[in-house]
């Protein structure tokens, strides 16, 4: 992560015209609570004040998260076109499926979910909560993002088979109508905190990373924590943001997209830092992360902060994307103890 500057002045086409929305549907993913951390703060180095934490993981949907932001604007295009079936995937503990499944029954359409895995495993954690939200469930085993990718594409002309109008939503609703939620919660929490430094997310898609930069206008203040080593991460935050601010009709954002790596690995593995962050956050704030997304960020900040990549009196927002049922999924019970 190079070093930020947060002592540029702010990017004047914040002032240019405001942004074009498409339309939405009400699933409670707006207004959230923007809270300063400044127990947490401290334990990490930074000055008093400098901390804030978005907490997205209390969206109103399904057991909350940053996805909801991206279905209010996906489900709104879904019905706009006519369609009658959603149609995602991801992994058994994936957010963005559970979600999905939730939005789905909230404004009156079918689900069909491609999980990679197998049905045989215990079903706790996230998995659980997705069964109890009844989608129709394709397991297509052990297979990489980009099969996945392809499966899905595959079960959008399976169902078009079989009579159904089914909307292709990607791996975790990374494209540029889902990204409209993040542009939109830019100005949110631009609104909560005028003079905001750098916002921090974990980026494994790239869809909630391109939002924000665009309703910053700028991508030097936000940095993406992959937490997935995907390839090409660069390329899918920067053709997403591209097609996010054409939908609403503002430039491009400025600079190149800002990435810490040090934290990515094998996806969802516990390390050592990432127990630390979960540790750390609750002990100081009583806040919970997740061992796959938010404790990364945490970790990447501290990470920051002790390599002189950050100042400490840089005004930070955590973006909190939710993801705690993950810690109580059966893999993780072991190794957060």
């Amino acid at each position: 992560m190079a070093p930020i500057n947060d002592t540029q002045p702010a990017d004047t086409r914040l002032l240019e015209r405001p942004m074009i929305w498409p339309r939405r549907v009400d699933l409670g993913g707006t207004d959230t609570p923007l809270e300063q951390a400044d127990r947490l703060g401290a334990a990490l180095g930074f000055a008093p004040g400098a901390l804030w934490v978005k907490r997205d993981d209390l969206t109103g949907l399904g057991g909350g998260g940053n996805k909801v932001r991206h279905l209010e604007y996906l489900c709104a295009d879904a019905i706009d076109r006519g369609c009658d079936l959603l149609v995602t995937g991801g992994g058994p503990q994936s957010n963005h499926i559970r979600l999905t499944a939730a939005a789905a029954n909230r404004v009156g359409l079918r689900c069909r979910l491609v999980i990679s895995g197998s049905n045989r495993r215990r079903r706790a954690g996230n998995m659980l909560l997705t069964g109890l939200l009844q989608p129709e469930i394709r397991w297509v085993g052990d297979i990489s993002y980009p099969a996945t990718q392809r499966a899905i594409g595959a079960e959008v002309e399976r169902a078009r088979s079989e009579g159904y109008r089914p909307y292709h939503i990607p791996v975790g609703g990374a494209s540029a109508m889902g990204a409209v939620g993040y542009a939109r919660a830019a100005e949110e929490i631009q609104a909560q905190l005028p003079g905001v430094g750098l916002i921090a997310t974990a980026t494994a898609s790239g869809g909630t990373h391109a939002g924000l930069a665009v309703g910053m206008r700028s991508f030097e203040r936000v940095l993406g924590v992959d937490v997935a080593a995907q390839t090409e991460l660069d390329t899918a935050v920067t053709t997403i943001a591209r097609g996010t601010a054409e939908l609403c009709g503002v430039p491009y954002p400025a600079g190149v997209p800002r990435f810490d790596h040090r934290h990515a690995g094998r996806y969802g593995a516990v390390t050592d830092a990432v127990r630390w962050a979960i540790a750390v956050a609750g002990k100081y704030e009583g806040l919970l992360l997740d061992p796959v997304y938010t404790a990364r960020v945490l970790a990447a900040l501290g990470d920051g902060l002790r390599h002189g990549e950050l100042a400490p009196t840089t005004t930070v927002v955590l973006l909190h994307t939710g993801g705690t049922p993950i810690l109580h999924a059966v893999p993780y019970r072991k190794d957060l103890r």
